[in-house]
């Protein structure tokens, strides 16, 4: 949102010297790619501190940087030719003003938040209520105490709804964050065995996400994974709107919103009969693997909370895309690559498995990269899915670094083919002597693995072009 410095520095407490006439265009907290107008905001990172770059923030064109006053003295070389606002502590003067654009936009907000499947959630509930609606939605997966503030400072007047994904690693964070958005509505997709080594149980996990549920405004909605034996519980003691969506009977009541008759299609996605308040209507959605069934379903709730009919979801599921890295469909030469490696989690494994076990090809491979954060139940959480991959007919399992060593002692042990690599490089060198014509191959790990160069280097040694 457009504001003038006047207004910012009213919103923030802030001292210094600055042109109070001149407006913000937009906002950014990286030196690297402020933009002309901008306003920086000096934040301190894991790794650097936002301080050290002011200068070039302002010689790209920031119109202003919001900086510590315990570090105004340092800029006194600038304070005759750049705008500088100083206030205690930068990180909450952005949060700070994230807030106060929120309430000036003063319209529903939705949160999303998950273990898995809160990205694709997001982007599906941005997509089916834009047929209706003008929709703001973070981009990526900003969802954290930088990121969300910084997505919902692109809040404009004239949006009618916004989806706003939140993450958490840690007890707290998810009621941080709703602090900041005050969100309307809620989706809360599943809870599962990840960020461990933060908590110890998955309860204590269940508890994080369910602060969500807690920020909600008495009369707001909570959407609810039906099926999930933590979420279904979450709307128990909430006094506004449960709307839960699933597959199943929950206590041998349907869900409000549910999925029946499902076809898994390969990589085609899946087809199924969506069913709501006994209007049963089918539908096709191109993302991949019955798990994916869950986010379009509760994407479909939002939406039809929101007026939409069941014929319009029809209508514009089949345009939804995967997100870069999640799921897509990629080829190289003749070999189907299920390109899911932008992060991984034990479930989110066994659920890839499976949607790689239902597609048709000559071989089907797993390239399985370690996943981070699981705590001291890492390595035997990776020798669970070793079995598991062992008992679902797959032709081979590439580990590749790490803990991706158990899992492939693990599988072999029940019986299958696998093999361990140290980094994803070696992977794309083993991918490009032993994949064949007509073969399948998933690929899946968590981020910090960075498997997608286990893809550029299969690409550079075949000399193939990979489409999609």
């Amino acid at each position: 949102m457009k504001l003038l410095l006047s207004r910012i520095g009213e919103f923030l407490s802030a001292t210094g010297q600055y042109d109070g006439r001149a407006t913000a265009q937009g906002y950014s907290i990286d030196s690297r790619t402020v933009q002309a107008g901008e306003l920086f905001f000096a934040v301190k990172g894991e790794r650097l501190d936002g301080h050290d770059f002011v200068e070039q923030a302002l010689s790209r064109g920031a119109i202003a940087a919001v900086v510590r006053k315990d570090q105004l003295a340092r800029y006194s070389d600038l304070s005759g030719s750049a705008g500088l606002l100083a206030v205690d502590d930068t990180l909450v003067a952005l949060q700070t003003l994230a807030t106060a654009v929120r309430k000036i936009w003063g319209k529903t907000a939705i949160g999303v938040t998950g273990s898995m499947g809160k990205t694709t959630t997001k982007e599906a509930m941005a997509h089916l209520l834009a047929i209706k609606y003008r929709v703001h939605r973070t981009k990526g997966n900003f969802n954290n105490h930088f990121g969300l503030p910084l997505g919902l400072l692109t809040l404009e007047p004239e949006y009618d709804l916004a989806v706003v994904e939140m993450g958490m690693s840690h007890p707290g964070e998810i009621s941080a964050l709703a602090r900041i958005a005050l969100p309307n509505q809620a989706v809360v997709t599943n809870v599962a065995p990840v960020h461990l080594e933060s908590f110890d149980s998955i309860a204590g996990i269940a508890r994080a996400k369910y602060e969500l549920i807690e920020a909600l405004p008495h009369g707001g909605t909570a959407v609810l994974n039906a099926d999930d034996e933590y979420v279904c519980q979450f709307g128990r003691d909430f006094k506004g709107k449960v709307v839960l969506f699933g597959f199943k009977p929950t206590a041998g009541v349907p869900a409000d919103v549910r999925a029946e008759n499902i076809e898994v299609l390969g990589p085609e996605g899946t087809r199924f009969d969506l069913v709501s308040y006994e209007v049963r209507q089918l539908v096709q959605s191109p993302l991949l693997g019955k798990h994916n069934v869950y986010n379009v379903l509760a994407a479909a709730a939002v939406a039809l909370e929101h007026g939409i009919t069941p014929s319009e979801i029809a209508a514009a599921l089949p345009s939804l895309q995967p997100g870069d890295k999640r799921g897509q469909v990629v080829q190289v030469g003749n070999i189907t690559v299920l390109y899911d490696c932008y992060n991984s989690s034990p479930k989110a494994l066994m659920a890839a498995v499976d949607t790689l076990a239902a597609m048709p090809g000559r071989r089907r491979i797993v390239v399985a990269g370690e996943m981070l954060e699981l705590g001291p139940t890492g390595e035997e959480l990776h020798r669970e899915c070793g079995r598991y991959m062992a008992g679902s007919k797959l032709d081979f399992l590439l580990g590749v670094r790490g803990l991706a060593k158990p899992m492939v002692e693990a599988a072999c042990d029940a019986g299958m083919k696998a093999e361990f690599v140290g980094t994803p490089e070696d992977a794309g060198e083993w991918l490009a002597r032993e994949t064949r014509e007509g073969d399948v191959v998933l690929l899946k790990a968590s981020r910090g693995v960075k498997l997608e160069k286990a893809l550029e280097t299969w690409r550079r040694k075949i000399g193939a072009q990979t489409t999609d």
